[in-house]
């Protein structure tokens, strides 16, 4: 086991690493901390010294495009109405459904915001106080994983840290999990200080997984592996925000630099000549104030105006937007287009979010198989059954904005294709048996030719066939 001391060390070599620093950078962008907000002008002295500009407007403002962009692929990768963990076996998918809930999805949503914002986030499967598996997201920034050979490919430990409250006089409490193959011990620190035990937590080591029987007696047992799990961002675990940092950069670059340029020149010049006196500041105070000031017969006052040069800075914006949609590949709600807005153009707009999606969509079905594999062996063993991998599938279906009135045309023409079919069929009913027909009907009516054949009663000169073809021709008619 290891020791407080190699915890600590553990912990903040993890803090450092190359690895962390830029996931750091991306939750960063995420919560809208860019870095135009450290952006700071400087000019140059009249002795060649570089000194740093403090009068001179510097407004600096975040344009969160990559919040933006992180939130629109995790709300479309989630926009189905229905569970995307399915099965067609109604039993375990009631099973599932009670593992799978609507807890696990705010948890998933979560991770999901992590892996796409810093590149990799993780998850953890706990027991809750039934003893029922359930799975919580961990923030990838307090998780450590610890081999015990660099060279190793599985985790010899897991190190969970989080800070879980800030007392009063800024004392930050810290704690801290350490998980193996069959236990997890809790430790606490305050004020960055020494990691203690923590004797909050009434059984200290816990095992993976608690059970209360029915005198109210607990025990406990581990899983034999560490129940964690990473999600990553593609196979070098970058941030979404890697290829389009500098485009954002040079956006808010941008867009202050007008802002500064605006509030520099908001008065105009007043060129005087030919001034009645001596006082600079009196001068100033009467264009102020009485709007007139004195000066001689060959004096005079001309306003003059700076004509600031927006218009290449707005070329700049324009195209340092699409470009941040085009390659961090998002959907750009505020593009017009040509006012023909069709079905096929929205899916076309559609096109880069999808092919994102649909790589992030593997991996979390690799990474889903995991979770699902802990709670068949639950259900099996609680129910005595052998569910499989096979019993169980994925349907993520996406949710796309679409035109009514395409949608209406297209009803329309299904309609008028499916009154041309039965018209086919049934001109070719003296060919056809009548049951043939019946069955074609029912199959372009999306309708269950047994179900329906129950409730006609032929009478003596009609057969059954005979029966519903009538039947089909009044659905039709209405």
């Amino acid at each position: 086991m290891l020791s407080t001391d190699e915890i600590l060390t553990l912990i903040n070599e993890d803090k450092t690493s190359e690895k962390k620093r830029f996931a750091r950078i991306g939750q960063k962008y995420y919560e809208g901390e860019h870095d135009i907000l450290n952006y700071r002008i400087y000019y140059y002295d009249g002795d060649g010294n570089i000194q740093e500009d403090k009068f001179k407007s510097n407004i600096r403002i975040s344009h969160p495009f990559f919040t933006e962009l992180v939130d629109q692929q995790v709300q479309y990768m989630l926009s189905g109405d229905n569970n995307p963990i399915r099965s067609d076996l109604p039993e375990l998918q009631t099973e599932l459904d009670s593992y799978f809930n609507d807890d696990f999805y705010s948890e998933l949503y979560e991770l999901l915001i992590g892996t796409i914002s810093k590149g990799f986030e993780y998850m953890y499967a706990v027991s809750d106080t039934q003893g029922k598996t359930r799975f919580e997201c961990a923030d990838s920034m307090g998780v450590v994983e610890v081999r015990a050979k660099d060279t190793d490919d599985g985790c010899e430990y897991f190190i969970f840290w989080y800070i879980d409250r800030i007392d009063k006089g800024k004392k930050k409490i810290t704690r801290v999990q350490v998980w193996d193959k069959e236990n997890v011990y809790f430790y606490v620190s305050v004020r960055d200080g020494e990691l203690v035990r923590d004797d909050t937590v009434e059984i200290n080591p816990r095992p993976h997984t608690i059970f209360t029987d029915k005198k109210g007696k607990q025990s406990g047992k581990g899983f034999g592996f560490i129940p964690f799990f990473r999600l990553d961002n593609g196979r070098k675990q970058f941030s979404g925000l890697k290829p389009i940092k500098a485009l954002i950069d040079d956006y808010d670059l941008m867009a202050c630099s007008l802002s500064n340029n605006l509030q520099d020149f908001t008065d105009a010049l007043y060129v005087v000549s030919g001034f009645q006196g001596d006082n600079l500041d009196e001068m100033i105070q009467n264009l102020k104030s009485k709007k007139a000031i004195g000066v001689d017969d060959d004096g005079g006052v001309e306003i003059r105006t700076v004509d600031i040069p927006y218009q290449a800075r707005q070329t700049k914006l324009d195209l340092d937007e699409k470009n941040i949609y085009r390659f961090g590949m998002g959907f750009n709600s505020a593009q017009i287009g040509d006012g023909n807005i069709t079905n096929v153009v929205i899916k076309s707009r559609y096109a880069l979010l999808d092919l994102k999606c649909n790589k992030l969509e593997i991996r979390l079905k690799q990474f889903l198989r995991k979770l699902i594999q802990i709670v068949l062996d639950e259900i099996n063993k609680n129910n005595e059954t052998d569910y499989q991998q096979k019993d169980v599938y994925f349907n993520f279906e996406r949710e796309v904005m679409t035109n009514a009135s395409d949608n209406a045309q297209i009803e329309k023409t299904d309609a008028e294709r499916q009154q041309v079919q039965i018209n086919t069929i049934l001109s070719l009913a003296n060919v056809l048996d009548d049951e043939t027909v019946v069955q074609s009907i029912c199959d372009i009516l999306d309708i269950s030719y047994e179900d329906i054949k129950g409730k006609i009663t032929p009478n003596e000169e009609k057969s059954t066939a005979q029966a519903l073809t009538e039947l089909k021709k009044v659905i039709v008619n209405e």
